[in-house]
């Protein structure tokens, strides 16, 4: 029997934060059986893909480089080898056909495509790969305040070439969808120098993010469906 695995191994950083999207995807995915096909997109440590797979979806792992031992080992220790392949993948150009997915998930993905035209090619391709009536289940970084972008000038190496979102402002990335429903959380705590800080940062933004507005947060997450249909029902969600 596969073991249970931990929010730590699904999310492996500023785990309290990010970890708030589950009970939404859980929500989301619960309209899909497994043994479906699902696609993990961005998945060098295979967080999520080890997720879907110790649920009995069978799980295409695939990064833009080649995986470290490291993916590989974790699935086994979790004895999900058998549900997952790997692969190398563009997520501007997926090496997959139309349709072939039930399930794509993907965390902190967009912001390295660095441009806005590349995330959008993104999205559209995620929404190609999906079968009709499918879920994409996405956790992204927000730009956050003036403080965040400020301070990720002056310590985050890749700032020079990342693209944080911007939300409201980037939900038409999202038209190609039927249905999205988006949230967005945290605050301070990406701010801190090691995961027990973030852990207890992450505590102290349970209380604040609803007291702030939704355009200080650091990360939105959610689900965004491709249609059953040829009829489209139009783009909603609510953040918070």
């Amino acid at each position: 029997m596969p073991a249970t695995p931990s929010l730590r191994d699904i999310f492996q950083w500023e785990v309290r934060t990010w970890s708030r999207a589950l009970p939404l995807w859980r929500e989301h995915l619960a309209e899909i059986r497994p043994p479906a096909r699902a696609l993990g997109i961005g998945e060098r440590e295979g967080g999520l893909s080890l997720w879907l797979a110790a649920q009995g979806f069978q799980v295409v792992c695939s990064d833009l480089r080649e995986f470290p031992p490291d993916t590989r080992e974790l699935h086994a220790r979790h004895g999900v080898q058998d549900r997952i392949t790997y692969a190398q993948a563009d997520a501007t150009k997926l090496p997959f056909a139309d349709g072939s997915f039930e399930v794509v998930v993907f965390k902190s993905v967009l912001g390295a495509l660095g441009e806005r035209d590349r995330q959008a090619q993104a999205l559209r391709e995620i929404h190609r790969v999906l079968r009709p009536g499918g879920v994409l289940l996405f956790a992204e970084n927000l730009s956050g305040t003036g403080l965040h972008r400020f301070l990720r000038k002056r310590f985050v190496a890749w700032d020079h070439y990342w693209r944080y979102l911007d939300w409201p402002g980037d939900r038409d990335l999202f038209a190609p969808f039927d249905r999205l429903d988006a949230r967005t959380t945290g605050l301070w705590a990406n701010l801190g120098r090691s995961e027990g800080q973030r852990d207890l940062l992450a505590r102290l933004d349970a209380f604040w993010c609803p007291l702030v507005p939704s355009s200080w947060h650091t990360v939105l997450y959610g689900a965004a469906h491709k249609a059953d249909e040829g009829i489209r029902e139009g783009v909603e969600g609510t953040s918070g």
